[in-house]
C-alpha cells in the first residue's frame, strides 16, 4: 500500500483549427482554436489548484499547447513530453472527419499490420502510469493527451472489453459522457503499487 493516493490527472487537450475538418491524427501543425485555448485556460484553472509533482504531454502539437497554458499559471511546472501519451496511430488520418462520422469513430478496424488497436493505447498508458507511480506515489501528476487514448484507458479500467464498438459505450460503463470532452479531466486514482489494479475515475468538464 501507498501513504496516500496516486492521481493521475488525464486531460484531453482542447479544441483545434481544422478549418477542413479531416481526421489529423498525427498530422503536424494542428493547433489549437480560440475556443481550444479558452478550454486549456480553463483545465489550468482547475489544475494549478491541485499542487501538481509533474506535468506531461503528448509530442503532439494541440496537447503541448494545452499543457503549456497549465505552465503559464504555474511557473513552477516543467512540461515533460512522453510518447507513451500519443495520438493513436491509424492509416484513416487525413481523410474527411464525415468518413470517421459513418465509420462510428472507428479507426481500428481494417486498418492493417503496423497501425495501433485499442489494445495498443491502453499499454502505452499502464507503462506511463506504472513509471509516474513509482517516480510520483502518493502524488498528483497531470498528463495531456487524446480523446480515444482517455477512452479505452476508462473502458480497461471499467472492466470493459477493449473493442472498437465499446467506444461508443463509455455511458453504459458508468462514464458521464459520450466521450471526453475538450480539455476535460479524468482522474485515475490509484491506491497502490499493484501493476494489476484499476484505478478509480473521476470526471470533470472544468
Amino acid at each position: 500500500m501507498v501513504a496516500a493516493p496516486t492521481r493521475i490527472h488525464l486531460v484531453r487537450h482542447g479544441e483545434v483549427h481544422n478549418p477542413d475538418r479531416i481526421l489529423y491524427g498525427r498530422l503536424p501543425r494542428f493547433g489549437l482554436n480560440d475556443a481550444g485555448r479558452r478550454q486549456a485556460q480553463a483545465a489550468a484553472r482547475w489544475l494549478n489548484g491541485r499542487a501538481l509533482a509533474a506535468l506531461f504531454a503528448s509530442p503532439m502539437l494541440r496537447a503541448r499547447q494545452t499543457a503549456l497554458t497549465v505552465v503559464d499559471g504555474n511557473p513552477d511546472s516543467r512540461l515533460q513530453i512522453s510518447a507513451w501519451l500519443n495520438e493513436v496511430h491509424t492509416r484513416y488520418q487525413g481523410r474527411p472527419g464525415a468518413d470517421l462520422d459513418a465509420r462510428g469513430g472507428d479507426v481500428y478496424t481494417g486498418s492493417g499490420k503496423g497501425y495501433e488497436q485499442p489494445e495498443d493505447l491502453v499499454k502505452r498508458v499502464k507503462k506511463f502510469s506504472m513509471r509516474v507511480r513509482k517516480r510520483y506515489g502518493g502524488r498528483q501528476v497531470a498528463a495531456v493527451t487524446h480523446g480515444d487514448v482517455v477512452t479505452f484507458t476508462v473502458l480497461w479500467a471499467l472492466g470493459f472489453d477493449l473493442t472498437p464498438k465499446n467506444k461508443t459505450r463509455l455511458r453504459q460503463a458508468g462514464y458521464p459522457v459520450a466521450y471526453p470532452g475538450h480539455a476535460s479531466i479524468t482522474t485515475l486514482t490509484y491506491h497502490s503499487a499493484d501493476t494489476d489494479e484499476r484505478p478509480r475515475i473521476d470526471y470533470i468538464q472544468p
